[in-house]
């Protein structure tokens, strides 16, 4: 699933190759994704100006005169501005026709969603879908002692704390297992268990561990790629995310792994106490 590195690369894809472009039509292929695609998409769009293209957690908020545009990528989706477009695939969902190319919304799971917000409704921060989400983690309001206060009283794992989403949003399986193993926190340890200083280091790997992610081009498992359909490659860059067995980069010891939430976990034993 794309997480917040990679939604944040297609974020800065798109506001260089779409923002301040105008649609000129929409052409919805098929309407059934997690939520069903609005049937008066193009009659809200066409003619329209993206003046915005933002973020927030894993959702991305296309701006327009009257309304923010609510996309998910879901586990598979991709959303890719194609100058010459070819002719759409099975899965090639959704188009918005700009008068110089083509955003193109593929997603073979169909767990996305793109969700018209219309401005008489309010602010788009309002919206359901994005009202509970936690702190953004590279913003100023995310520090040790927020989190340290956050998790007072959390008898969950620190791991699973970090990836619920609120507490903190966008640290997906891989940045949780990276951020705690450059912390030096074992990620089976209790929330509430982790002490003011180490939540103050663990703030700071979560930030560095996401900036370099978006630095380079996020992580591409599976479908993931940016706007431009690079591929990310900070996979190859990960210290204990996906190397069990294989000694730790920092002590040699074989990495381990295991199970938390039905999701795997990578550290090592002897880095992470």
């Amino acid at each position: 699933m794309p997480e917040l590195p990679e939604v944040e690369v297609v974020r800065r894809g798109l506001r260089h190759s779409v923002r301040g472009r105008t649609v000129g039509s929409v052409q919805v292929r098929e309407p059934r994704l997690r939520w069903p695609v609005p049937g008066d998409l193009d009659a809200r769009l066409a003619g329209r100006t993206l003046r915005s293209v933002e973020r927030r957690g894993k959702y991305l908020l296309l701006g327009f005169d009257r309304g923010v545009l609510v996309v998910h990528l879901g586990m598979s989706g991709s959303l890719r501005f194609l100058a010459a477009p070819p002719p759409p695939s099975r899965h090639d969902h959704v188009d918005l026709l700009f008068e110089h190319g083509t955003l193109r919304y593929h997603d073979p799971r169909r767990f996305g969603a793109m969700l018209w917000h219309d401005a008489a409704q309010g602010p788009v921060l309002a919206h359901p879908l994005l009202a509970g989400l936690g702190v953004e983690p590279l913003s100023p309001a995310f520090d040790g002692a927020m989190l340290y206060r956050a998790t007072r009283g959390r008898r969950v794992s620190i791991k699973q704390a970090l990836m619920s989403g609120v507490l903190v949003v966008g640290v997906g399986n891989i940045y949780a297992s990276e951020s705690l193993f450059r912390a030096g926190i074992r990620p089976t340890t209790p929330a509430q268990r982790v002490g003011r200083e180490r939540c103050e280091l663990l703030a700071r790997a979560v930030r560095a561990t996401l900036s370099d992610a978006i630095a380079s081009g996020g992580s591409s498992l599976r479908d993931f790629v940016a706007s431009d359909g690079a591929c990310g490659h900070f996979q190859f860059d990960c210290l204990v995310y996906g190397r069990a067995g294989q000694p730790c980069r920092t002590c040699g010891e074989p990495v381990r792994s295991l199970r938390q939430g039905q999701r795997s976990t990578f550290f090592c034993a002897r880095c992470q106490r």
